[in-house]
């Protein structure tokens, strides 16, 4: 297949641009390279040292044998990735490319503005060209298991049942974003939805969880080929933080109670998730959503887990609770069902703590990259 990634550059962009590639899909990476802008405006960097995209796409070419065309551009530049759908005219659009941080869309009203002008936007032009230049194309849009926050009932994948009154319809399962980024994940969901019904549109929304880990078959080829892996307040997820809050010898910060709970699924499931969704593609005027993760876990037990495999390399971790920063609930009901893709033939990948170490080594191994001002949190929700 032709399959463009937009958002190529990114944490599951690129582990994704490589998977299919190495499965024989001709892979166009289209990004604008504005996550690497965003470390230098926060003063953040990768724990692990990536090379520039043009280096990586070159090593990945000596290493595979396998060629990925790069064009770099915005999705907020309709002419840009109009005219690059209709040169290339793919089968699949794989869409990763959005701001995707909660805490930086929170910083301040120009941050959620650009957050949503951002994603919105970019959503916006790509339906355009999907509809002008490719209408076969199926979309396949990374959405976000937080769209539907933590309601006292089971979270459906996608859709509900809803009995009113003595009569029944199928309707979009509510919404309750917890952020201004989660919010435009929303927006995105309306819009595809809608264009799917008016112009024909076929699109897969993958409502993901978090995701954790860092390499996939492909990145272990070569070092050249890793990565990046976010432990900041902003862009590093819980998960990302502990192992390298571990790595440094300070103190798991857990925010409020630690009841929080979501779900999350490996960086090797991620990839994977997006050849099942673009090789099972959704029906012209067809809006599927799945709900991507493999298990689900509390802020706690995530603390636990990587105290547990840090002691185990020698490690004096300990766990410490620390003021919210965000508006969230705790001790919530959270019971989502994900069995799409499981019956698609997604195999998981659970979190394990030989897992955990493998990480943990890695971060012990960057520990001189690891800018300690930044593990704590100072953007707050009020």
């Amino acid at each position: 297949m032709k399959i463009v990634v937009a958002g190529g550059d990114g944490f599951c962009g690129w582990p994704t641009a490589l998977h299919l590639s190495a499965r024989g899909h001709q892979v166009t990476i289209v990004d604008n390279l504005v996550r690497r802008e965003i470390d230098v405006e926060l003063g953040s960097n990768s724990m692990t040292p990536i090379l520039s995209l043009t280096e990586r796409v070159a090593a990945w070419k000596e290493v595979s044998g396998h060629d990925i065309d790069v064009r770099i551009a915005s999705l907020t530049d309709y002419e840009a990735i109009s005219g690059i759908i209709a040169e290339i005219q793919p089968e699949a659009l794989v869409h990763f490319a959005e701001h995707r941080s909660a805490p930086y869309s929170m910083i301040d009203r120009e941050h959620a503005i650009e957050n949503h002008r951002n994603n919105v936007e970019g959503t916006l032009n790509v339906l355009w060209a999907i509809k002008d230049h490719a209408p076969d194309c199926h979309l396949v849009k990374l959405g976000t298991m937080g769209e539907y926050g933590q309601p006292n009932i089971d979270i459906e994948e996608g859709w509900i049942e809803i009995e009113h009154k003595g009569r029944k319809d199928r309707l979009p399962f509510p919404k309750a974003p917890g952020s201004f980024y989660h919010l435009t994940k929303v927006h995105d969901s309306d819009n595809i939805m809608f264009a799917c019904r008016i112009w024909g549109i076929r699109a897969t929304d993958l409502n993901q969880g978090v995701v954790y880990g860092l390499e996939t078959t492909e990145t272990r080829l070569d070092r050249r080929l890793v990565n990046r892996f976010d432990y900041d307040a902003v862009f590093g997820t819980a998960l990302n933080r502990f192992l390298i809050q571990a790595a440094i010898g300070h103190d798991l910060t857990v925010y409020g109670n630690g009841t929080q709970t979501r779900g999350y699924l490996d960086i090797q499931d991620t990839v994977r998730c997006i050849e099942i969704a673009c090789e099972n593609p959704a029906d012209r005027g067809e809006f599927r959503v799945y709900n991507q993760f493999t298990e689900q876990f509390s802020v706690n037990e995530l603390a636990a887990k990587v105290q547990a495999a840090g002691r185990a390399m020698g490690l004096d971790v300990q766990i410490a609770e620390t003021e919210n920063p965000r508006v969230e609930k705790y001790d919530h009901y959270y019971n989502a069902v994900h069995t799409r893709l499981l019956d698609l033939g997604l195999q998981p990948h659970l979190l394990t703590q030989e897992h955990l170490a493998e990480i943990l080594k890695i971060a012990m191994e960057n520990t001189e990259r690891v800018r300690r001002e930044l593990v704590l949190p100072t953007v707050t929700w009020k």
